[in-house]
């Protein structure tokens, strides 16, 4: 194994969690900081209403984004089996299989969500003060997502390897290439919200190149030839299941996100601000998760695709102890910080807005060690293949958390979108603990 990556199949199973978790961990506090930086920086050069224009552009954003996110990770699962039993070969048709198919995905990704912007913007009940600045922004996004997809497949591929570090690096790198950008774009050249949707764009080019020469300089054996580029049905078939399922996952956890954002936009902008401030605030707490959930995923792939089923499981339930203490230490975080926390982003912001931003923090504080459980289980199941059991379990979630939402925010304004998503978290964590024991003895992929 090069000396970059971590070898997965023996040694310290809490260690080696830990070291593939914290460059993910930081990379992801990175870009939750980063998240935090760009809204300030839009809210005070262009105004509070470009500031709430931004957390609506995110929330449909995101949508996008993890769908093409989603597909990459379910190639990182194949690309982490075979490269858990160092079977390059395969590993390079894989590689070939996904830069062809994800980039003819992605242009058609881009088609689409271009030309039917204006009627997501309706759906989700846009205020009209808005929508201009949620206009901009997303139609630059979108043109720019073939970027985005292939930073997204790079730096997959060094996670499927171990190598968490340099994709961490990389990571850095662009988050402050994109800082920079937006002071230049907003500040100095008033480009106004455009520029910050460019910054995005540049940035993330830049390290997408750079993964890819990385990869190319040190990992000569993971980038394809022209003899590795070979349609092989068996392995496309494969490819498509899991990149299908694992988008589709993220997409809908996104699509129940905008149809939330629908109903806090009823409640106006002190709404959207408030909610705004929040999801950036839960994002910073939601980085743990989504970090164990990305490290359990490569550990249990590699050591499945080794044949060592027994050292996957001792990784899962090592890693559950994990995520559980990262959970309550979390939900400690949120309860007592809620008040400063929305404070210092909603400086100027009126008494209500503050209290709704508070509300909300405390509430879904009660039920946070439950996202910690299903992050980790989201990342068991990825990582054995079984893809689906996320997929639907997410989907209940979303249904109940959505439905919910709607019913409650009337009467407890941001308050009853915290306990609709803890309500949802309570019957994903069900539905993931009985398959387990269901799906315990099956045949992986």
């Amino acid at each position: 194994m090069k000396k970059n990556t971590y070898i997965l199949t023996e040694g310290n199973i809490k260690n080696q969690l830990i070291k593939l978790a914290v460059p993910l961990l930081i990379g992801n506090i990175f870009q939750q900081f980063y998240n935090l930086v760009d809204t300030v920086i839009v809210g005070k050069y262009i105004g509070e209403n470009a500031f709430a224009g931004l957390g609506v552009a995110g929330t449909v954003m995101n949508l996008f984004i993890f769908l093409i996110g989603g597909c990459c990770t379910g190639v990182s699962v194949i690309l982490s089996m075979f490269y858990g039993k160092q079977d390059m070969k395969e590993y390079r048709k894989e590689s070939f299989l996904a830069v062809t198919f994800g980039l003819l995905f992605t242009f058609f990704l881009s088609f689409i969500s271009i030309i039917s912007l204006p009627s997501i913007l309706k759906l989700i009940n846009t205020p009209a003060e808005i929508e201009i600045y949620v206009s901009q922004y997303l139609t630059i996004i979108f043109i720019g997502l073939f970027v985005t997809f292939l930073y997204n497949l790079f730096a997959s591929q060094l996670r499927s390897m171990g190598n968490t570090r340099f994709a961490l690096i990389f990571l850095v790198i662009s988050i402050i290439c994109n800082v920079i950008l937006d002071f230049i774009f907003i500040k100095y050249l008033h480009f106004g919200i455009s520029g910050a949707a460019w910054a995005t764009v540049i940035s993330q080019g830049i390290s997408a190149l750079l993964c890819f020469l990385y990869i190319k300089k040190y990992f000569s054996e993971c980038i394809f030839t022209k003899l590795d580029m070979i349609f092989d049905s068996i392995l496309l078939k494969k490819t498509l299941y899991f990149a299908s399922i694992s988008a589709l996952h993220q997409s809908s956890l996104y699509i129940g996100k905008i149809l939330v954002q629908g109903a806090v936009n009823t409640l106006g902008p002190f709404g959207i601000a408030a909610y705004t401030a929040t999801n950036r605030i839960e994002g910073i707490a939601n980085t743990f998760a989504i970090s164990g959930t990305e490290a359990i995923s490569v550990f249990i792939a590699q050591n499945i695709g080794a044949g060592n089923k027994k050292r996957a499981y001792e990784g899962f339930k090592t890693s559950l102890v994990l995520m559980y203490s990262l959970g309550i230490v979390m939900a400690l975080f949120m309860y007592f910080g809620a008040t400063p926390f929305i404070k210092s982003l909603l400086e100027n912001a009126n008494e209500e807005t503050i209290k709704n931003g508070v509300s909300y923090l405390q509430i879904i504080s009660y039920f946070y060690i439950l996202c910690f459980n299903g992050s980790a289980f989201v990342g068991y199941f990825r990582g054995t293949g079984i893809m689906n059991i996320p997929f639907i379990g997410t989907t209940l979630q979303i249904i109940i958390r959505v439905i919910l939402s709607y019913l409650f925010i009337n009467s407890l304004e941001l308050g009853g979108v915290a306990l609709a998503t803890g309500i949802g978290w309570i019957a994903i964590s069900s539905f993931h603990i009985f398959f387990y024991f269901k799906t315990k003895n099956e045949k992986f992929a």
